[in-house]
């Protein structure tokens, strides 16, 4: 009892979205009306907290947040979802990263435009004053990735020197932007999500082709997921077998902001419960493609549960 209570931490951005839904992607310098907007709160690995505590997953977010009305707006929503912001690191006078995001309706595509100013990412020093016992897993959004690693570091030291009966923590990361300096966090995750846009910066055109070619940059015995859109997504095991899943796309496509991070979120909460690599990825395609037929991840907690577990 005492490890399932243990939580999923998040370590990563987050920021305000405001969307702009369309029913169709406006041409420039026109003046249309937009069919509805919203603030949202947005980011990586806020999102995948949402995802996981509507799920069932105890969970807690790590990123830096500026003051005022909209960190608060933050802070209530993070609230809503009963996820743990303790760990969340206050700058005052830096303002809140944001995007500007496009939902068109009519293809459930979306355009986001970010703008994140002078807010830091969480530090090592930061995380070196982080609780370990209350966590299971930790994923690590790929951003500084030369103190994510001093950070993942910490929690190898912290593994290694657990009676051997206890549960280790376990380490994922997400390589999602094709920015140099993240591919430096390859070797470091137990679970390794990489993009579709990375696999194809390398040169690969499928999700398998990226496995087989970015397998030599793990460590030995990690897991590497690599989800392709409306082909399914695809995963290499420890014992270097793959196991593939097909998409399971909405009936019709409303929203796609957010469905990487639900796809990995969903992956995460299998493994983390004891499920194979191939439950976890065909979980993960399941609660992806739902998620892409409405607006937001309020509809989560009523569409994700026994409908998903059933055989489709």
């Amino acid at each position: 009892m005492e490890e399932q209570k243990k939580k999923i931490l998040c370590v990563g951005l987050v920021c305000l979205d405001i969307i702009s839904v369309v029913d169709k992607y406006p041409e420039e310098d026109t003046d249309s009306r937009c069919l509805s907007q919203r603030w949202q709160r947005g980011g990586n690995a806020s999102n995948s907290c949402t995802v996981l505590s509507l799920l069932g997953a105890p969970s807690a977010f790590m990123g830096s947040l500026s003051a005022g009305p909209v960190a608060d707006f933050i802070l209530e929503d993070f609230q809503k979802f009963h996820i743990d912001v303790s760990l969340v690191s206050e700058h005052a006078h830096c303002a809140l990263p944001a995007s500007v995001v496009i939902s068109n309706v009519s293809t459930g595509s979306r355009t986001i435009l970010h703008m994140n100013r002078d807010l830091p990412d969480v530090t090592a020093e930061d995380f070196s004053k982080v609780d370990l016992h209350q966590f299971k897993w930790i994923h690590w959004e790929g951003r500084n990735a030369e103190e994510q690693v001093k950070m993942i570091q910490r929690v190898v030291a912290f593994n290694a020197a657990l009676p051997r009966q206890q549960q280790r923590i376990t380490v994922s990361v997400e390589i999602e932007k094709t920015r140099e300096p993240l591919y430096e966090l390859f070797p470091h995750g137990d679970v390794v999500f990489v993009s579709k846009d990375v696999a194809r910066h390398f040169g690969f055109l499928s999700a398998g082709a990226a496995l087989q070619g970015l397998r030599g940059r793990l460590k030995p015995g990690a897991v590497l997921v690599c989800a392709w859109a409306e082909k399914g997504a695809d995963a290499l095991g420890p014992d270097g077998s793959v196991v593939h899943s097909d998409a399971f796309p909405p009936e019709t496509l409303v929203d796609t902001l957010g469905a990487g991070d639900t796809f990995n979120s969903a992956v995460i909460y299998t493994l983390s419960n004891g499920g194979s690599l191939q439950d976890a990825l065909t979980f993960g395609c399941r609660v992806a493609g739902r998620k892409c037929g409405f607006q937001g991840y309020d509809g989560i907690g009523e569409n994700f549960g026994n409908s998903l577990k059933t055989k489709e």
